[in-house]
């Protein structure tokens, strides 16, 4: 992306926090075991405002101070250690690449950060996110207060800057939307390779390995989350993710799966029969758990609340259920019991940027917030129906998902994922294909 977006990221939080300092560090690095790290993907606070890639480091921001407000704590340029471990910005890296006003050496932060602490009179931080840094930043507070009597003042107030912060992630500017649209392509072409080498006998790891092929293909750096790949009784564990089984005919497959790209994550799932062909009792519950996801899209439209999808789903949810017998009573009597949480036992979707769960609320004082143009969310509805004796057995283990990832806009809801097949006829025409 174009670097001048981050500085306009950037600008509009200083001009939202008034004043004082804010600090934001990357996210560390993880041991995976031995000598071993987990690949390393940036802080997503971090990254929005800094695009900076690399772990140890801390962007520092000072609204009016005349020096430059954009500071940056990274590691130094080392021959040695970027030839086993990889290319590094450097201190001037950081300003010529990252358009930091200033550097420094992460190694010497505990000298300077408290300076520019000095007569600062709040500090805008992540509290509770990295504990151990957030230690340091009270050690250096506390250094700062102990120079009171020769006329130094340090902050007297903490501000999570969570709020502010998430609350412009929550809407994607066009930059944002390009990329998201690009992560639901590449996810879309996986999700159909899935279905198209899928067949009886191979084990779920195997699709797994197909979608993880075309999401590098398509240039995502890594999966957005851990795939599920879920076969027959599998795909009624909600986040199963072990993706061992072997695959067997007549049982349905369900894959939640998704690209990240650029730090920005897409969010699919997709049920099909392993064998190509959706048996009666299959084909009935999926139709209901379609028709659900259908009534929700169609409520993703700027000015409603953000339980309309969710209300949706549930009412076309209901009415299935009792048509299928697998639900008695009335639909009011399902919706108020909340009966049909034996088989639907989660929410209809999330907000999706950044993070997979991405941020932003969902409520203001106990009222559900508005949709609005630039908020992204998915629509996944299900079905998931236990092996239990009261339950007539053709319906048994069946577990049905079916998630797009919605764009909110001014024209109405925009699917992202839309490559993707979903009817009964599309799926079963590409798989036999």
């Amino acid at each position: 992306m174009n670097p001048s977006i981050f500085q306009k990221r950037r600008s509009e939080l200083m001009e939202m926090m008034e004043s004082g300092i804010a600090i934001i560090p990357a996210a560390p690095e993880q041991p995976r075991n031995g000598d071993v790290l987990y690949r390393y993907r940036p802080d997503s606070d971090f990254y929005y405002l800094s695009h900076f890639p690399e772990p140890e480091a801390v962007l520092v921001l000072i609204p009016g101070r005349e020096q430059g407000e954009f500071i940056m704590f990274c590691r130094e340029k080392d021959a040695t250690r970027e030839q086993w471990d990889g290319r590094r910005a450097g201190l001037e890296g950081a300003i010529s690449d990252y358009q930091a006003d200033d550097s420094f050496p992460i190694d010497d932060i505990d000298d300077i950060l408290p300076g520019l602490l000095e007569n600062r009179e709040k500090v805008y931080c992540g509290l509770g996110r990295h504990p151990e840094f957030d230690n340091r930043l009270l050690h250096w507070m506390t250094e700062i207060k102990s120079r009171a009597k020769s006329g130094v003042s340090g902050p007297g107030e903490l501000i999570d800057f969570s709020h502010i912060l998430h609350e412009m992630r929550l809407v994607k500017r066009a930059e944002e939307r390009k990329i998201m649209r690009q992560a639901g392509r590449i996810s879309a072409k996986a999700h159909r390779r899935a279905m198209q080498v899928c067949a009886p006998g191979m084990y779920e790891y195997q699709i797994e390995a197909e979608l993880e092929y075309e999401f590098r293909r398509g240039g995502s750096q890594y999966p957005a989350y851990p795939s599920i790949v879920a076969g027959g009784v599998n795909g009624c564990i909600l986040h199963y993710t072990e993706n061992r089984d072997k695959l067997t005919d007549g049982d349905l497959l369900l894959i939640d799966a998704g690209a990240e790209l650029d730090c920005y994550a897409s969010d699919i799932t997709r049920t099909f029969p392993v064998n190509g062909k959706f048996t009666p009792p299959q084909k009935a519950v999926y139709e209901i758990v379609l028709a659900a996801q259908h009534a929700a899209i169609d409520a993703c439209v700027v000015g409603n609340h953000w339980d309309d999808p969710h209300q949706a789903a549930i009412d076309v949810l209901c009415d299935g259920l009792l048509e299928l017998g697998l639900c008695e009573g009335t639909k009011a009597q399902l919706l108020e019991a909340g009966t049909y949480r034996r088989f639907y036992m989660h929410r209809t979707g999330h907000w999706l940027g950044m993070d997979v769960h991405d941020v932003g609320d969902y409520k203001f004082e106990d009222q559900w917030r508005l949709l609005e143009a630039g908020m992204v969310l998915t629509v996944e509805p299900g079905l998931y129906i236990p092996a239990d004796e009261d339950i007539d057995a053709q319906y048994h283990n069946i577990g049905i998902r079916i998630e797009d990832d919605i764009l909110i806009t001014p024209k109405g809801p925009e699917v992202l994922s839309s490559e993707v097949p979903k009817t009964v006829t599309d799926i079963e025409e590409l798989m036999q294909g």
